[in-house]
């Protein structure tokens, strides 16, 4: 879906662009703006890789048992279904460590992962299960403690104190992902009532 938006813009802009005349501009902001990106894209790749190096190294060392561990009482609690020691478990609390972090990037291949594990235990073939849903969207609500990426761009940009957002960023992304979390498990819940009211029905005509 996203990239159907951004084709849209894309093509927009260059339409509006031709029908103004404003060719040199079109150009220049391609140009400008291609520039911009591969700046940006060095500027915060140091950090990046040696924050990702960092999560390899746990992942490697055996750490993700022990952040597990220190994450299972959290997790069998929103996800009851899921084997304590199973590998979705292990991605998950990879996943929640990289975004605590605030290192979106790093993340991204634990959630996937973590996906991946989620649907070897899903019973419901293509349509996503509820845990893989609330995965998502606790992924999505992000909670960061250090927001490591973020931080980065504000230096990148001439942010004198680029971690003075920390106040913002701790109660925005709890609230984010209380709300998230919340409403997901209420839906959830709700869309459990019907399939066990047919389930009881079924049982008791097969039972006559």
């Amino acid at each position: 879906m996203m990239n159907y938006v951004w084709v849209g813009m894309i093509v927009v802009s260059v339409v509006v662009g031709i029908c103004r005349g404003d060719y040199s501009a079109l150009a220049g902001s391609v140009m400008n703006g291609a520039a911009q990106a591969v700046e940006l894209l060095v500027s915060v790749l140091g950090i990046i890789c040696f924050w990702s190096g960092i999560m390899e190294i746990a992942k490697e060392s055996g750490l993700n048992d022990k952040l597990a561990k220190i994450f299972s009482p959290v997790l069998r609690l929103l996800f009851r279904n899921i084997p304590r020691d199973s590998e979705a478990m292990k991605y998950m609390s990879l996943n929640i460590s990289a975004n605590l972090l605030g290192l979106g990037n790093a993340a991204t291949p634990f959630g996937i992962a973590a996906m991946q594990e989620l649907k070897k235990l899903s019973d419901k073939g293509e349509t996503a299960s509820d845990s893989m849903v609330l995965f998502v969207v606790m992924n999505t609500a992000s909670l960061q403690l250090i927001p490591t990426t973020l931080a980065a761009y504000r230096s990148t940009y001439g942010s004198k104190s680029p971690f003075d957002i920390l106040p913002a960023v701790w109660v925005t992304s709890t609230a984010a992902l209380v709300v998230g979390l919340t409403v997901a498990k209420l839906l959830c819940l709700k869309g459990k009532n019907p399939v066990e009211k047919h389930k009881r029905e079924g049982d008791f005509l097969w039972s006559s």
